[in-house]
């Protein structure tokens, strides 16, 4: 008789040698690797300064939610006894995101985990909120470098920066085996 992989005889189906059956039995355990794996760590928002730069998790309560006239969303991570001197660490949220990010007014008041980039804005962190899946562990939403887009136009034809090996012109090749 054969190994079982789900009710599978493999020396039925692949009758090969050890090394086949090992990589079976390693794909059947990827997924409860998966399982198994670390649970994501969250910082308190009092230590997102020692994150700066860097992609992390925070773990913060909604004390208030304000808005200013551009329409920047500010979420309150400091209690109301906390004043505004004293308060080292904010969520924002940009107007060119609000589709995205959802309704933010859901927040007030509740113990929420977000991931993102953590920034140093006037000596207090900040991580903007630029999609609702950064409060389910997702990444942030992705914002292309301008400068690298100056002059680019997808109409144009042709690629956004200028590289020798992508034109058909060019009389050698780095590739070329030298003889």
């Amino acid at each position: 008789m054969g190994y079982h992989i789900y009710g599978i005889v493999t020396r039925l189906v692949c009758p090969y040698d050890s090394s086949v059956r090992i990589f079976y039995q390693a794909l059947l355990l990827i997924p409860c690797t998966a399982v198994h794996a670390a649970p994501r760590v969250c910082h308190p928002a009092t230590e997102a300064a020692r994150y700066t730069g860097k992609d992390i998790c925070i773990a913060a309560h909604i004390y208030d939610i304000a808005q200013l006239r551009d329409g920047t969303r500010f979420l309150d991570t400091c209690s109301p006894e906390t004043s505004d001197a004293d308060c080292r660490f904010t969520i924002a949220s940009l107007p060119q995101d609000r589709r995205d990010a959802g309704n933010l007014n859901e927040l007030r008041g509740k113990d929420i985990e977000l991931r993102g980039t953590i920034h140093s804005v006037n000596q207090r962190s900040l991580i903007y909120l630029s999609n609702a899946r950064q409060l389910h562990g997702g990444a942030e939403k992705f914002r292309p470098n301008p400068a690298l887009l100056a002059g680019f136009n997808a109409e144009q034809g042709k690629a956004p920066v200028h590289d020798p090996s992508l034109s058909g012109n060019h009389h050698f090749s780095v590739f070329r085996a030298s003889h």
